[in-house]
Formats: structure tokens, C-alpha cells, sequence
């Protein structure tokens, strides 16, 4: 077998117009495709980050919280790649969220922070 790359990443949101705005807004991912599914009551969001499709965002009505931070059995956390780690934690400072201190990765050498996004899933930044 043969995998070429990762296809895309679904998150499940409890409060999707909130989270389109995270996902848009604050991050700067491009919409995709927006598509409203009635039989589900369920909305899918496909984002596109560094200009290629790679998440998508559903909603569902009441969806379970996610039992722990960061430990939790499953997605552990997302990691987007960035040019430069410092100014990208200043510019989420500067759109009022909570950034992590940096720190540098024992293993890789390369500086890391978090964040989290409106559900509390964690988002990590690494700097290339």
C-alpha cells in the first residue's frame, strides 16, 4: 500500500457560524465549499489551507465535548506549519486569543506554541 498524503482532517464544531469565523477569520483558511445538509441538520465546511483543501468542518445538534485536554483517546491535536512562529502568536494575541508560550521541541529543535479553537480542540503552530 501506498499512502501519497493526508487526504484531509474533519472536526466537528458545536457552534458552526462561531467556528466558521475562527476557521476564516482568525486563521485565514479559504472556504471551499459551504454545503447545508438537511436530513442531518448538519452544515460541512470545506477549508483550504496554504491554498489546498485539506479540512473539513462539520456541525451536528449537540455534539458530545471532547473528555480531555490534550490527552484524550483519538485526534491529539492539529499542527499547521508556519514561516515564523513569533509573528504568527503575536497576530493571534493581537485578535484577542490565548496563545501558549514558545517553546522549543527537544526532539526537533523547532519552536512550537498552542492554541485552542472555539471547542477547546488544541492547535499547534511549528515553525519550519
Amino acid at each position: 500500500m501506498k499512502l501519497n498524503n493526508i487526504h484531509h482532517v474533519a472536526i466537528i464544531c458545536s457552534n458552526y457560524e462561531r467556528s466558521k469565523r475562527f476557521y476564516t477569520e482568525v486563521l485565514g483558511m479559504g472556504v471551499v465549499a459551504e454545503t447545508y445538509r438537511a436530513e442531518r441538520d448538519s452544515y460541512k465546511l470545506d477549508l483550504a489551507v496554504g491554498g489546498e483543501y485539506q479540512i473539513e468542518l462539520f456541525s451536528f445538534p449537540n455534539p458530545p465535548e471532547r473528555v480531555d485536554r490534550p490527552e484524550a483517546r483519538g485526534l491529539r491535536h492539529l499542527a499547521f506549519e508556519v514561516d515564523d512562529i513569533q509573528a504568527v502568536a503575536e497576530e493571534l494575541e493581537a485578535k484577542g486569543i490565548a496563545v501558549e508560550p514558545i517553546r522549543i521541541d527537544p526532539l526537533t529543535g523547532k519552536p512550537f506554541t498552542f492554541i485552542a479553537d472555539p471547542d477547546g480542540l488544541p492547535l499547534e503552530f511549528v515553525q519550519k
